[in-house]
């Protein structure tokens, strides 16, 4: 990348953090110049300065990487902390009544971010972390945070390249519209098999006052996936944390009110 005349301090600083990414956690001075497009004199006094925060750590190997101090502050976002404090006792449920990967996701811009999952020990393996972004198209809570989106970032999404995760994945612009409209519909979102070939979510709406603010979903092995129902324990839980969210004054049910009858044995 290119240095670009006229930047100020606070592009260079948040180029310099863009550039960590999970394939390259841990950077030297070197490739963080190279990355970010700046001089390594620039990139030398910003790295100190970031260090002395704490927004960047450096180890004995002389690499950089994320400091805590950055994490706590990252904590603070409103989607983030008080919204995975609300939903973690409903996920435990979720997790408690089958045994499968919980996820919980917002929309930032044109894709999601994982703020929470909880992984089942013998669950199907998913290619999510927490803080992880992902595409809005291909998985089931993207499908509902998509469908539930404003229509400009809908029109932008179904304008742009569908990336392609499995031969199941929906590429076509028309098909992806006609899904949208169906999880609007029906008020869940299913995606067999559009991510990985062995495995299959089910995701619904959590609803603020202001519209759809997040999505919650279970994630399955499809050889043992049943999306009838799985629905109604996702959409339970999505009721219970929309309800949470519209009485800010009473504290949120503790519990997923599940039918007994659905309840592992």
């Amino acid at each position: 990348m290119r240095a670009q005349p006229g930047r100020s301090v606070t592009s260079k600083v948040l180029a310099l953090l863009a550039v960590f990414t999970p394939a390259s956690p841990a950077l030297t001075l070197s490739e963080l110049a190279r990355r970010a497009g700046l001089p390594l004199s620039t990139v030398h006094r910003r790295v100190a300065e970031l260090v002395e925060w704490g927004a960047l750590e450096r180890g004995d190997d002389g690499r950089y990487r994320i400091g805590l101090r950055l994490w706590e502050v990252g904590s603070l976002a409103p989607r983030g902390l008080a919204l995975r404090e609300l939903a973690l006792p409903v996920m435990e449920d979720l997790y408690e009544v089958t045994h499968e990967n919980v996820q919980l996701a917002v929309r930032q811009d044109l894709e999601l971010v994982f703020i929470e999952r909880i992984a089942g020990r013998y669950a199907v393996p998913v290619l999510t972390r927490v803080g992880g972004r992902f595409a809005l198209h291909a998985t089931g809570v993207g499908l509902v945070l998509l469908a539930h989106a404003p229509a400009e970032v809908q029109e932008q999404v179904l304008a742009a390249p569908l990336e392609r995760y499995t031969d199941l994945t929906i590429t076509d612009p028309r098909r992806l519209r006609g899904c949208l409209a169906e999880v609007r519909r029906v008020g869940y979102a299913v995606s067999d098999r559009q991510v990985t070939m062995d495995a299959l979510s089910v995701a619904a709406p959590i609803r603020a006052p202001e519209g759809v603010l997040a999505a919650i979903s279970l994630v399955v092995a499809h050889d043992r996936a049943d999306p009838v129902a799985l629905a109604p324990l996702v959409q339970a839980a999505g009721r219970v944390l929309s309800r949470a969210l519209g009485a800010s004054r009473r504290p949120p049910p503790a519990r997923v009110p599940l039918p007994p009858d659905q309840r592992r044995q």
